[in-house]
């Protein structure tokens, strides 16, 4: 368990207390724990194996956190969260996910009107109920309607990190299951889509496996759906359903080619088999009764002709007409990225130093890499004056010199204002090597003046790259409306970058908004938005998302060699 999952404990235990109308001082003391937690530069998790005094020797981290955190550590849960969602109505804390309305308000909405659930709360809004309660004038009525309206949209979808997190040490345990060959992970997981229902494990056995018995013995089961001899179903503590199926070597290529889907892929895959008098289904490639292939996914392919086709792009849009054609593209791999492209450090609201940032990029041998931390009006994240600019730029010549072999870009994550214009003043951006612009504020404008905001932006001389286009947040937040076609012709005109936010919160453009900028052609810039070292780890969420968008190395700026690069940008 990593230091952001703990500190995601400690943050639901603020809220469930909140809500209740605990003291403030306790909710603060949660709040600051989780605080302390998130920013510590080791794994609380290896601490706690120390024992208890290795974890209070951290400043802000008394006895009772500290066994809180081995206790979480040590079992996967914490009893006192447990006893904290059995005291407060799990709806409560689904109606802290509506925009502009905290655990505070929830509390009040449970208290004054009884309400707990989000059709509660919905019926509420449209009786006007919520007029009774103070501080709820004018339009929070409207607004909490569309929040519920957006909750229920994503309803029961996990971001792909969260199931990423859930599914490696389930993996891990169930190789401790015994005669298990290979487990692989298939369905939309396997696909890298930005979200996932349910999880499909796919374990190639022997006759002597009891992996089922071991999936139901996982600690974190929180309920079995079915079970039987090939296929069970359980949901994890989080909600997550996993489905594990059980196959012989025989069926392993077949079964996890069938289970990665998706249905609209399959569908023209099995329309292909049977013009060729064959069946394909989870168990092989069959002729009449006859099983003639199916221990491989490319024996399953190659009986229809076709190459093996990438998981990311087996969605029914062109890709079995592109492998019949030989048109697949080579797409893009982890290491072909040479540099990140956005990134901050404690000058702003990131975690670690500008050092530590460039030297975690060395470690991952980029090439090149740029600073972008705010500009003055995100005050949230502690935006930088052009005095603290030129006096970061100072410590990047600095440090140009000590570490020759990587080249740090002088740059800023520029705000876009209201009206188009930038944050900054010229002479400010004509010190800066790259400059990245971006939208932080005043997302209820329409379509039409939202895009004419920022293709203004993009006709500024100094403008080269756009930092995450739509401002979505996955399950959070709604992308601002925005016309991307018109958005793209302009950074097309321009000649300026378009970013794809790696951030598995973002994922900002969506594959289909990628694609879309290949096609226009725009070149893409997939950067990690890192507030710590280890969120430059984030790149490959973003290289999994061009990869669903058929973008190959040179549609991605930052897959380019220094030199390339610096002309792409006018450097």
């Amino acid at each position: 368990m990593d230091n952001e999952r703990l500190a995601a404990v400690f943050i639901e235990a603020a809220d469930l207390l909140e809500i209740q109308g605990a003291n403030p001082f306790r909710v603060r003391a949660y709040r600051n724990a989780a605080r302390i937690v998130a920013a510590h530069p080791v794994p609380l998790e290896s601490l706690a194996a120390e024992g208890s005094e290795a974890l209070s020797a951290i400043p802000g981290i008394g006895k009772d956190l500290a066994a809180k955190i081995q206790e979480l550590t040590g079992t996967g849960r914490l009893e006192f969260l447990c006893e904290l969602r059995q005291e407060v109505p799990a709806g409560l804390m689904e109606m802290t996910r509506i925009r502009g309305l905290g655990p505070k308000r929830v509390g009040q909405i449970w208290r004054e009107l009884g309400v707990t659930t989000l059709d509660g709360l919905e019926r509420s809004a449209r009786e006007g109920r919520l007029d009774e309660l103070a501080g709820f004038g004018g339009k929070m009525q409207e607004k909490i309607l569309m929040g519920i309206a957006e909750i229920r949209a994503r309803a029961g979808r996990f971001k792909i990190s969260e199931a990423d997190e859930e599914i490696e040490p389930l993996l891990a345990w169930l190789r401790g299951a015994r005669d298990v060959h290979e487990l692989r992970v298939a369905g939309s997981l396997r696909r890298r889509r930005e979200t996932a229902r349910d999880i499909d494990v796919v374990a190639t056995v022997g006759e002597r496996s009891d992996v089922m018995d071991r999936l139901v013995a996982y600690p974190r089961v929180e309920e079995v759906l079915a079970r039987g001899p090939s296929k069970t179903s359980i949901e994890l503590s989080s909600g997550l359903q996993v489905d594990l199926r059980a196959v012989d070597r025989e069926s392993a290529g077949a079964a996890l080619q069938y289970f990665t889907g998706s249905a609209a892929h399959n569908v023209v895959l099995r329309s292909l088999a049977k013009e060729r008098g064959l069946k394909i289904n989870e168990y092989g490639v069959f002729r009449g009764e006859t099983r003639i292939g199916g221990g491989t996914e490319e024996e399953v392919y190659a009986s229809v002709g076709l190459p093996w086709i990438p998981p990311e792009l087996r969605e029914g849009t062109g890709e079995i007409e592109a492998a019949r054609a030989g048109s697949l593209p080579e797409l893009l791999e982890p290491g072909m990225i040479r540099g990140d492209l956005q990134m901050h450090s404690t000058y702003s609201d990131g975690k670690d130093t500008l050092e530590a940032m460039i030297e975690a990029c060395r470690s991952r041998e980029y090439e090149y890499m740029a600073m972008t931390d705010h500009s003055p009006s995100v005050r949230v994240a502690n935006g930088l004056t052009p005095e603290r600019f030129r006096r970061q730029y100072e410590e990047i010549d600095e440090l140009r010199e000590r570490f020759p072999d990587i080249r740090i870009l002088k740059s800023a994550e520029v705000d876009i204002l209201g009206d188009g214009s930038l944050d900054l003043e010229d002479d400010v951006l004509e010190l800066m090597d790259v400059v990245l612009v971006s939208v932080h504020s005043k997302f209820n404008m329409n379509e039409k003046e939202m895009t004419e905001r920022i293709c203004k932006a993009l006709r500024h001389p100094r403008v080269k790259i756009l930092g995450h286009p739509t401002g979505r947040l996955i399950n959070r937040r709604e992308p601002y409306p925005l016309d991307v076609a018109e958005l793209l012709k302009v950074a097309r005109e321009e000649g300026v970058l378009v970013e794809h936010n790696a951030h598995p919160d973002r994922l900002d453009l969506k594959d289909v908004h990628l694609r879309a900028a290949k096609e226009a052609g725009v070149k893409i810039v997939i950067s990690t938005d890192a507030h710590r070292t280890t969120g430059l780890d984030l790149m490959s969420y973003g290289v999994d998302q061009a990869r669903r968008a058929w973008l190959t190395s040179d549609d991605v700026a930052n897959a380019r060699p220094l030199k390339d690069f610096l002309r792409l940008i006018g450097g």
